[in-house]
């Protein structure tokens, strides 16, 4: 293969792409008929040092060459009329096409989930509900399934069951998806022979080296590039997007970045660009005068001005490519003693391995704290949704439940999401979501809340019989009022409950009285109780 600068033409289109889950392949990246107002030009830029330049709006490259011309084509799906992808323009290769069979995926569990708490209590951070019928780990999943890998590894350590439990019933080959030759395996931390096999997952790099021996097996041989995905973030994309770019750019290593202002900056993984697109300086959640030295000119990635100066940072998304070759030497040879990709690896190899970066210009969310998984959810009923649940050609897969419709009585439902196999009578909902198997019961207020439902429903006796004793089903009871609420799973709240934080507490720990507040939010405990008449 040689280098050389090619003439790009930029385009993108309003649709998907057709997929099976069966033997069939996907078709993702060819034949595409594209139009735009930058079909056929060229994207010209001014250098810089620190950032790229010739950068095209359109997604991540996926190249194809055209004839015996040089001209090649950026394909783009637009998830949102107002978000597109958007790519580095590095120097490319001429060579074959991204093949998804040769790519596995490794989605990392996360760790303790603290800034999540409650909801990780007992629960993995993937596993937590979301959207109404889904879980966090959904998304990656169907990123793959959509993207046509079906290789996927997912790697859990704390409060797995949960986790576990919903890969096994959703993600299998004898059941409900048909994943044609691939597999979903779930790898728990586990002790093995030697030192460094006592002790548990280190971090997310640690984890990942704890099984490369998987990839040095026969069965692997065909893999070429490992594909690294967290399990508690909001978006869509074509993963084969960047591993097309990836191939193209001769990189070792890439990373998935984005544009983020100076309010979230310090949360993230921030990087600086030469006009190559290498990374060649990453800081891990710098502050202060750190913080500021990572401060670049985002117009140069094609951002307008008043965007540039909204969105000063470059974010890494915690999405990585890597060369199989290169995980096993970076992770064994290189940084034996490098445990997360984040802080350590990624700023090591950005020195000594052709690091890339690829920039996303589309919605993601990292749900890392109670406040950011909220403002999600709730997001999800904005009229022009900016992550959109209704896709056909890109699905959202979770288990199938085989619940009935849901019933609805004299009610009043605003801008909401009402899921499957729910009850609701004589209730007002506004700005809400309404879980699996949730019951709202006569003169219920419902407004922004996040209700996850429940695992079972109780018979008509069984509410009856609690009732009568004074006691509280499952669900919601008669004329409450819920404002500015996350509901778990299974709660049981009461008849005449006040749920409103009146007096604006931004933090506060109830676990005996069932719940707690974050960022102003109350958020009611899984399978807890609140009495009649209770007021919060």
């Amino acid at each position: 293969m040689v280098c050389g600068n090619l003439e790009m033409m930029v385009a993108s289109e309003l649709h998907g792409f057709s997929m099976s889950l069966g033997p069939k392949k996907p078709s993702f990246h060819r034949d595409r008929n594209l139009s735009s107002s930058f079909s056929g030009s060229r994207v010209n830029l001014p250098h810089s040092k620190n950032v790229a330049s010739g950068f095209p709006l359109g997604k991540f490259f996926s190249v194809t060459q055209r004839n015996t011309t040089r001209r090649f084509l950026a394909t783009s799906t637009l998830a949102d009329v107002a978000n597109d992808f958007m790519a580095l323009q590095s120097p490319i290769l001429t060579g074959r096409e991204a093949n998804p069979k040769t790519v596995a995926s490794i989605i990392l569990g996360g760790g303790a989930g603290t800034r999540l708490f409650p909801l990780t209590q007992r629960r993995a951070k993937p596993a937590v509900p979301f959207g109404g019928c889904y879980r966090l780990v959904d998304i990656p999943m169907s990123n793959c399934i959509n993207s046509g890998i079906n290789k996927i590894y997912v790697l859990t350590q704390f409060n797995s069951q949960s986790l576990n439990c919903h890969i096994a019933r959703t993600y299998n080959l004898g059941g409900c998806i048909n994943f044609g030759g691939g597999f979903v395996e779930v790898l728990a931390a586990t002790q093995t022979t030697g030192e460094s096999g006592k002790k548990w997952f280190q971090g997310t790099a640690d984890a990942v080296r704890q099984f490369l021996w998987l990839f040095e097996d026969a069965d692997h041989k065909n893999i070429e590039n490992i594909l690294i995905l967290c399990g508690d973030q909001l978006y869509r994309m074509d993963y084969m997007e960047i591993v097309q770019k990836h191939i193209y750019s001769c990189a070792d290593i890439s990373v998935s970045c984005l544009p983020v202002d100076g309010s979230r900056a310090s949360d993230f993984g921030l990087v600086k660009v030469d006009e190559r697109g290498r990374i060649c300086q990453f800081l891990e959640k710098p502050k202060g005068e750190l913080l500021r030295s990572m401060h670049v000119d985002t117009s140069i990635f094609g951002l307008s001005a008043q965007e540039a100066r909204k969105f000063p940072y470059i974010a890494s998304m915690g999405i990585y490519v890597f060369k199989i070759d290169v995980l096993l030497k970076v992770l064994r040879g290189c940084y034996p003693n490098a445990n997360d990709f984040g802080s350590e690896v990624i700023p090591m190899a950005a020195k000594d391995f052709n690091v890339q970066a690829c920039l996303f210009n589309g919605y993601w969310e990292d749900i890392g704290t109670i406040k950011s998984f909220f403002d999600a959810n709730l997001a999800l009923m904005d009229q022009r949704p900016k992550f959109q649940l209704h896709d056909q050609s890109k699905p959202i897969f979770t288990c199938p439940r085989f619940l009935p419709p849901t019933k609805m009585e004299k009610c009043e439902v605003i801008n909401s999401l009402i899921s499957d196999g729910c009850f609701l009578k004589e209730c007002t909902v506004e700005h809400s979501i309404v879980g699996v198997r949730s019951r709202l019961d006569s003169g219920v207020q419902l407004k922004d809340t996040m209700m996850m439902g429940a695992d079972y429903y109780q018979t008509q006796a069984e509410i009856a019989s609690l009732l009568a004793a004074g006691n509280v089903p499952i669900g919601i009871g008669k004329n409450s009022k819920i404002v500015n609420c996350i509901i778990d799973k299974n709660a049981g709240i009461g008849n005449n409950v006040i749920i409103a934080n009146k007096d604006n507490v931004q933090e506060a720990d109830r676990p005996s009285e069932g719940f707690y507040i974050r960022s102003g939010i109350t958020v009611v405990l899984k399978d807890t109780v609140i009495s009649n008449g209770t007021i919060i």
